[in-house]
C-alpha cells in the first residue's frame, strides 16, 4: 500500500508600492520563476519548462533529493507553476514516486495572493518497513508542509525584493 501525504499554504502579501505594476512584473516569466526558486538549483529547459533540484532532504535514515520538471504557464496578472515530472534519487528502488504540485501567484489591487499544493505517494521503502505507515505519512505532511513555507518565506522576501529591484532599474515602472 502506497503512503500518500499532502500540503498546502495560501499567500496574501501586500506590496507597499507600485502595486499597479505588479501584473507587469509577473509577466517576466522567466525572473519571477528565478526569484521563486534558488537560481542555482534552476535550469530552463525551454521556454516555460524548468527543471529544479530539490534541496536534499533527510527523513528518517534516508537522504532524498527530488529533481522536478516544472511547467509555467501565464496569464495577465497570473502566473502558474505546475510539477510535470520528477525524479527521485536516494531511494534506491523505489518506482511508484509521484509528486504533484499545483501552485499560482496573481497580482491584486495592493499586492500579491497565491495558493501552493503539494502531494507525493510512494510505496514504504524496505528500510522503513519497520515505522508504522501513520507515522510515516505524518512526517511526510510536516515536510512538505516545512518545503511550501519555505517557499512562502522565500516569496514574500526574494520575490519583493527582485520586484522592487526590477522597479528601480526601469525594467517595467517608476
Amino acid at each position: 500500500m502506497p503512503l500518500a501525504f499532502s500540503a498546502s499554504q495560501a499567500l496574501q502579501l501586500p506590496v507597499g508600492q507600485h502595486q499597479d505594476q505588479l501584473r507587469a512584473y509577473l509577466n517576466d516569466e522567466q525572473r519571477v520563476i528565478g526569484a521563486l526558486l534558488d537560481q542555482r538549483q534552476l535550469t530552463e529547459l525551454q521556454p516555460g519548462r524548468y527543471r529544479y533540484t530539490v534541496t536534499r532532504l533527510q527523513v528518517f535514515q534516508l537522504q532524498i533529493q527530488p529533481v522536478v520538471e516544472l511547467e509555467a504557464r501565464r496569464s495577465p496578472g497570473r502566473i502558474e507553476l505546475e510539477a510535470v515530472d520528477c525524479e527521485l534519487e536516494g531511494l534506491g528502488l523505489v518506482d511508484d514516486f509521484r509528486l504533484t504540485l499545483n501552485s499560482w501567484l496573481q497580482a491584486e489591487d495592493k499586492g500579491l495572493v497565491g495558493e501552493a499544493a503539494l502531494a507525493v505517494s510512494v510505496s514504504q521503502p524496505s528500510l522503513l518497513r519497520l515505522i508504522p505507515a501513520n507515522v510515516l505519512e505524518a512526517t511526510g505532511r510536516s515536510l512538505l508542509a516545512g518545503i511550501l513555507l519555505g517557499i512562502k518565506t522565500r516569496v514574500g522576501q526574494q520575490l519583493v525584493h527582485d520586484f522592487e529591484s526590477w522597479c528601480r532599474t526601469g525594467s517595467g515602472c517608476c
